[in-house]
């Protein structure tokens, strides 16, 4: 029934769709394996994508061809920029989704994919010869034969579900569970281990008190993620704030007793930050409160879900501290919380293209490889989707320097650090934030798609068009001075010093108090410049007021990146015998042989090899 793939999917979660959309939009034949049809692109825990460094990441993977940020466009039900109050290094989009919809606009796009199959089947093994992958067998009995395959098994592989003292095999709630493939990869020679996560408690929305709740609308002009000509969010729905209490409190530690996590019975480390309720409760047990976030998970349906209230407590201990939170003393429920435990494959076993050491032409992306998060793993699984396509037509990788995007940092860090814990993105990992930032996504990563033809000629002639209107507007701030009696009047209605003679309008707009836009407003000259932009004028209005803002701590950054790069592609023989540089401390000699890092910067991110071992290595490296 099968014809042999250039590359098959594992897998149509985040990870799996943007992996066989890249593929397939790039020209490779793709085959997406799920065990579901039904459950493409699934949000499996909270209705939502974005957040703090997550929304820099959809706005890059939009930025180099892929499909998440074109799909919260047109199901986002709220949208805001958090952090708005920090600099914009710190800012980050956030969307509340409909649940429902999400997934069925991912199935769509991937069905109007050209070059893409699909099979609905558990596979439960990987196909080896030489030391490369030849394809796949699955429950069915299929033998399905592929020059790649990439896997994203979510948290699928030997998933077990824990409610108290209940557990049961399952991907997530109502899936089962994929059992064999580990087995099938240890053999081969990989090493696995165990992590956590959970999800919380689903309410009814018709039996809460929303009026003893804090309201939290979106923005009012919301934003959203896509650079391409998507829908803009006319109407919105709000979230809510809630607050646990000591009550609460002493209501869920009734439960402990019978906690998976507490008894032993769950052996994987759960995500540091994003704990659950008991999990918090115990470990900051001074706090009278904690915050939760009550969210819609749709325009259409009553069901919510509690941001902030994940557990693996017994069902009836869950429910009963539930009805002692402000607002839900009437709440019914959908289903309850619930841990999940599954394998993942340490990450070190990577090259940075997400292709595995081990096996020739076979990807790892997603939370196989230790992440948590949509927006981690739809970034993991375009890149190795575009880097399997890549090595089958004999073209050289794509991999992201840190300095690049938020998608290098994420790479970077699972390959050279300690994944013992779910990984999830903040924007403190990323040393270069200040170039890092979500409004300039496109201008740093269109090209890259551009290049290897993921971007269309539309989307490259609108990032030439918006850089182009960026420089000119800026050139226009730096050579227009402007008169007392021009700008006075628009200064003392910010309550800010007048000026006595001629200046600058780009000396202006650096008092902290002045918005481009307000000096927009107030300059006419400005007013007919931007408006002659079109569509693109809100754009370029934003990236041309924080370069002139910010353009000192830019131009620093970019000076250290350079600097910086002078060692961070010095290259590390793959073969390289560490253990007889015994000028190295042996913890770094012992990690260096393990994770075979392919540069010298790669080997200065490593957990245990120190700034001094580095030096020793570059001396070396020089003669």
């Amino acid at each position: 029934m099968f014809k042999e793939y250039d590359v098959i999917v594992v897998g149509a979660g985040h990870a799996g769709s943007e992996a066989a959309s890249a593929a397939a939009n790039l020209g490779s034949s793709v085959l997406l394996i799920t065990m579901n049809m039904n459950t493409i692109a699934q949000m499996s825990c909270n209705p939502a994508m974005g957040g703090i460094a997550k929304g820099q990441i959809v706005r890059e993977i939009d930025a180099l061809g892929g499909y998440s940020g074109i799909v919260t466009d047109h199901t986002m039900i709220q949208f805001r920029m958090l952090n708005r109050s920090k600099g914009p290094a710190m800012w980050s989009p956030r969307a509340q989704s409909d649940r429902m919809l999400f997934s069925l606009k991912w199935r769509q796009m991937l069905e109007q994919t050209p070059n893409l199959d699909f099979w609905q089947d558990t596979v439960t093994e990987v196909t080896t010869k030489d030391g490369r992958v030849t394809g796949v067998k699955t429950a069915m009995g299929q033998h399905i034969r592929a020059r790649s395959v990439i896997l994203t098994n979510g948290t699928f592989l030997n998933g077990i579900i824990h409610i108290g003292t209940k557990q049961f095999g399952g991907g997530r709630m109502g899936d089962r569970a994929s059992v064999g493939l580990t087995a099938n990869l240890e053999a081969l020679g990989f090493e696995s281990a165990r992590l956590k996560t959970g999800t919380p408690i689903r309410v009814d929305g018709r039996t809460i008190d929303f009026s003893r709740l804090e309201e939290q609308k979106g923005d009012d002009e919301p934003g959203k993620f896509s650079f391409t000509d998507t829908p803009v969010l006319k109407k919105q729905r709000s979230c809510y704030l809630a607050y646990t209490n000591l009550k609460v409190h002493d209501t869920l530690r009734t439960g402990f007793d019978e906690s998976p996590m507490f008894a032993g019975r769950i052996e994987g480390r759960g995500p540091r930050y994003c704990p659950s309720i008991e999990d918090k409760i115990d470990r900051f047990s001074d706090k009278n409160r904690h915050q939760l976030f009550v969210e819609p998970e749709g325009w259409d349906t009553i069901e919510y879900y509690i941001n902030g209230f994940s557990s693996s407590l017994p069902d009836h201990v869950q429910y009963k501290a539930l009805l002692q939170i402000e607002g839900f003393e009437n709440a019914k429920i959908f289903r309850p919380g619930y841990a999940i435990e599954y394998d993942y494959f340490l990450p070190h076993q990577l090259h940075y293209t997400l292709e595995t050491r081990l096996i020739g032409n076979l990807y790892f992306a997603g939370q196989i490889n230790g992440t948590t998060g949509y927006e981690e793993a739809a970034a993991q699984g375009l890149m190795a989707g575009i880097n399997a396509h890549l090595k089958l037509k004999g073209e050289g990788p794509l991999v992201l320097k840190r300095s690049e995007a938020y998608i290098g940092v994420l790479i970077d860090d699972l390959i050279t650090k300690t994944i013992d814990e779910p990984y999830r993105m903040f924007t403190s990992r990323a040393e270069y934030r200040i170039l890092l930032r979500q409004d300039n996504a496109d201008l740093r990563l269109t090209a890259i798609s551009y290049k290897l033809g993921l971007a269309d000629d539309r989307r490259m002639d609108r990032v030439k068009k918006k850089q182009e209107a960026i420089q000119n507007s800026i050139r226009l701030l730096e050579k227009e001075s402007i008169t007392p009696d021009q700008v006075n009047g628009f200064l003392e209605s910010l309550e800010v010093p007048t000026v006595s003679q001629k200046v600058k309008l780009n000396t202006i707009l650096l008092r902290p108090q002045v918005r481009l836009k307000s000096l927009i407003e107030a300059i006419p000259f400005l007013k007919d410049h931007f408006n002659s932009l079109g569509n693109l004028a809100e754009e370029v209005i934003e990236e041309t007021e924080i370069l002139a803002k910010y353009q000192v701590y830019i131009g620093k950054e970019q000076e250290i990146a350079q600097r910086l790069s002078k060692y961070e592609n010095m290259p590390l023989k793959p073969d390289f015998d560490y253990a007889s540089l015994t000028s190295l401390s042996f913890e770094a000699r012992e990690k260096l042989t393990r994770i075979r890092p392919e540069t010298i910067g790669q080997a200065s991110r490593i957990t245990g090899v120190s700034p001094a071992d580095i030096s020793v290595s570059i001396v070396y490296l020089s003669k």
